[in-house]
């Protein structure tokens, strides 16, 4: 297989389905009796990988990402298809499969060796590295069922991580434990990438595919639909997630304007007979909201540079925040605003008409009007909020709200190189040699 590890041919995985418990055993016992249907979990995929691939499987629940790791462990036999392994895989799928739950945690370091094909002293080598990175002190020596789940996790991920596989198979499980415990399992990660291991990772985090494949596949109802560079599979994810097809018009035509890249359209008939945004988002159940109702902020949304719905906005990349505004009163110089925030309720950026000095004009009762804020937003990667208002300043000069919608929009920022701190910073850089001493 030269430099191929996995080599994966017309792979198909088929369950029976009964509507009836009963039928399942007459199918059993009675040869000519058929009452099932088919439900085809894996339908003909296709996948070859070559040593050092770190390879990111992308698909929405359900669409059969964890059966193929399944079959590629063998943990689930294909009903028809060839799977080609050349090396030993570690997998960090169901951690602490192999456990029992009477042993110690020290016994269970070796019985998950011994399943794992290894040695007793070949175990005995990796015994204090395992329990290092575990560090769950005098723990090791009690029975298993008496762990608490926490501490399940970090002991089943170590034995799992410090086998030396030739092929590392990761399936949403990086993020096990407290804060410290996930530093330790990423730079592992690290590791296991930087030393040219073969990693199949499954998340439905894309900021780490991202961050961490150089080949990403998608799969839909048990089929691979896509298969090539990492940031067009997520691309390509992100409008399956929100229920775009490649061939879908844009949501609107997205204009350009030179000053303070912020459009106001005020064109009722248009924005009446637009589809609401809003429902295509992860909406905060939580939502906060208040003001005198002048002015409703009535649907918001983000979107791509084409207009695509998006929940997650790449942080080296212009994205366009919408909000609509209905106006249940006349109100004069109306202020437009959009706030980030982080999950801890700290503002972390924002803007709004005032600020950028756009003059916004007079709106009567029953107006609607759309308003577009176009700018890049450089925060590190990580989970945020988003908010939008309608305000205004009385006769004294004090700012009226009108409407406010606080923490609207649950979002993610990813990004496509590592970050330092809080803000992404692009930075072109010159190095200059002057000479040897």
């Amino acid at each position: 297989m030269s430099d191929t590890v996995i080599k994966i041919t017309n792979l198909v995985k088929e369950y029976k389905m009964y509507a009836r418990k009963k039928d399942r055993l007459l199918e059993a016992i009675l040869p000519n009796y058929k009452k099932h249907s088919t439900f085809r979990a894996m339908d003909n995929l296709n996948l070859e990988m070559k040593k050092g691939e770190v390879l990111g499987i992308l698909g929405k629940n359900g669409a059969g990402k964890s059966t193929l790791l399944k079959m590629i462990t063998g943990v689930v036999i294909p009903t028809s298809g060839n799977i080609e392994i050349e090396g030993k895989i570690s997998s960090l799928l169901e951690l602490g499969a192999a456990f029992n739950p009477d042993l110690t945690g020290i016994e269970n370091i070796y019985q998950h060796g011994q399943v794992m094909g290894l040695t007793e002293e070949q175990i005995k080598v990796k015994e204090k590295e395992i329990i290092e990175f575990a560090d769950i002190g005098d723990h090791l020596y009690q029975p298993v069922k008496t762990y608490s789940s926490g501490m399940f996790a970090r002991l089943a991920f170590a034995c799992a991580i410090n086998v030396e596989p030739d092929i590392l198979i990761v399936d949403e499980v990086l993020s096990v434990g407290d804060i410290a415990f996930q530093l330790k399992c990423f730079k592992k990660f690290e590791q296991f990438k930087n030393s040219g291991k073969t990693i199949i990772f499954v998340t439905h985090n894309i900021a780490d595919v991202l961050k961490n494949c150089n080949r990403a596949i998608i799969i839909e109802n048990g089929k691979k639909t896509f298969d090539g560079d990492v940031k067009t599979g997520v691309e390509k994810y992100k409008k399956i997630i929100v229920g775009i097809s490649e061939d879908e018009e844009k949501i609107e035509e997205i204009e350009n304007d030179e000053k303070n890249n912020l459009e106001i359209v005020n064109n009722s008939e248009k924005i009446d007979n637009e589809k609401e945004w809003k429902i295509n988002f992860i909406q905060n159940p939580n939502i906060t909201e208040y003001g005198n109702k002048k002015a409703e902020v009535i649907d918001y949304g983000m979107f791509d540079i084409k207009g695509n719905s998006i929940n997650a906005f790449d942080n080296g990349e212009e994205v366009i925040l919408k909000s609509k505004i209905r106006f249940n009163e006349d109100v004069k110089d109306p202020i437009f605003t959009m706030t980030l925030k982080d999950f801890s309720g700290n503002d972390i950026a924002g803007t709004n008409t005032d600020i950028e000095k756009v003059m916004t004009g007079n709106y009567k009762k029953g107006d609607i009007t759309v308003v577009t804020f176009k700018q890049k937003i450089p925060v590190s990667c990580g989970k945020y909020t988003l908010s939008f208002s309608c305000t205004k300043y009385n006769l004294k000069g004090e700012l009226e709200v009108l409407n406010r919608k606080y923490d609207a929009l649950l979002i993610e920022a990813i990004t496509t190189k590592n970050t330092v701190g809080l803000i992404r910073i692009d930075s072109e850089i010159t190095i200059n040699k002057l000479g040897e001493n």
